[in-house]
């Protein structure tokens, strides 16, 4: 309009007041709504961005707020090191190895924490007893027998029960389908090689070794096999081999809480200390001429077995380590045994053996 001097548009007429000079406003109803929610998150920090999908699991953000309903963590396994509430606790040294929460004990290796996630994995990790570092419930959950039976099992260890939103449930399992349900379990602490050395020296006993046997169930079923036939421990790389996550924890049947369960940066490397410490070292290979049965080796002495993969066997280096090769024999209906049943059937004879030569 000609002559009018105020400017197009809304226009501020004084801090808090209206026309008439009162404050205007909701009384502080509304005040939740006008506040900020603060800087856009970064692509790679949101859970549904493809930035974070494609970033290493190592790197992703696994801290969450979760609510926790009980703090108690027993069920028999060392609860040492972080609890699920971000405390520390100091953790000793055990030779044997186990999960633990230790933020870094001396002399050992650990791999990162493994989420189990699904109504019916959970219960099943549950029935395996498999140490469990806290259970997280989405909010508002339908409830059903199988989140029943995953309730009792974890009152009854007294397992620290934690609340989520389903957002972060998605965020701290990677986007996984969880179903409402998730469980933590805790890094696998692994023994040194050393000390598994010296308890073989002491004992004259046994070790097995696996060269780049890839399959987790394979190594829970060597673990268990060589826990049955009295074996000091299970010796593994760090690279190209399973590690002893949840589904090598199941296979062993809980063996793994009691063997020792060593780590070695080069498994190569390792091979030679427990040669050159007096160990004597046996590969089990297909195409070996010696049978398991007819070893040139003491039946006093400390020995180590070495199995290789089912598809490539035992490698180039750790084959020309071993001071002698056997095979196992079988009909000609079949190629070559499970990994896991050849160690089993190898232990079998060479203890059969011992006794017979005593």
């Amino acid at each position: 309009m000609a002559g009018n001097s105020q400017p197009r548009g809304a226009r501020r007429r004084g801090k808090g007041l209206g026309a008439q000079g009162h404050t205007a406003g909701s009384g502080g109803r509304s005040r939740r709504a006008l506040e900020g929610k603060g800087p856009t998150p970064k692509a790679e920090d949101r859970v549904y961005h493809k930035s974070y999908q494609s970033k290493p699991p190592l790197n992703r953000d696994r801290s969450g707020g979760a609510r926790s309903s009980s703090h108690d963590q027993s069920g028999g396994y060392r609860s040492s090191g972080r609890d699920p509430s971000g405390g520390s606790r100091s953790n000793g040294r055990n030779h044997r190895g186990g999960f633990s929460h230790s933020a870094g004990a001396t002399g050992r290796t650990k791999a990162t924490a493994e989420w189990v996630v699904g109504r019916n994995p959970v219960l099943e990790a549950l029935q395996a007893s498999l140490p469990v570092q806290a259970i997280y419930l989405a909010e508002g959950v339908e409830r059903d027998d199988r989140l029943a039976a995953v309730l009792r099992l974890a009152a009854g260890r007294s397992l620290p029960l934690l609340q989520a939103s389903r957002w972060e449930l998605d965020r701290l399992t990677a986007g996984a389908v969880h179903q409402g349900v998730a469980l933590k379990l805790p890094p696998f602490e692994y023994a040194d090689p050393d000390d598994l050395l010296d308890q073989t020296l002491a004992s004259g006993g046994l070790v097995v070794a696996c060269d780049q046997v890839t399959d987790p169930h394979n190594l829970g079923a060597i673990i268990r096999a060589a826990a049955g036939f009295a074996a000091n421990g299970v010796l593994i790389p760090a690279r190209r081999s399973a590690q002893l996550t949840a589904a090598a924890w199941k296979a062993s049947a809980g063996a793994a809480a009691r063997l020792t369960v060593a780590r070695a940066g080069n498994l190569n490397q390792a091979l030679a200390t427990f040669a050159k410490a007096g160990c004597t070292i046996i590969g089990l290979a297909g195409q070996a001429e010696a049978t398991i049965d007819d070893l040139p080796v003491p039946s006093d002495g400390p020995l180590t077995l070495v199995v290789g993969s089912e598809g490539a066997g035992l490698s180039r280096l750790v084959r020309e380590r071993c001071d002698c090769l056997a095979r196992i024999p079988t009909s000609d209906r079949i190629e070559s045994l499970n990994a896991s049943v050849a160690v089993g059937v190898a232990l079998y004879a060479l203890r059969d053996r011992a006794k017979s030569e005593r």
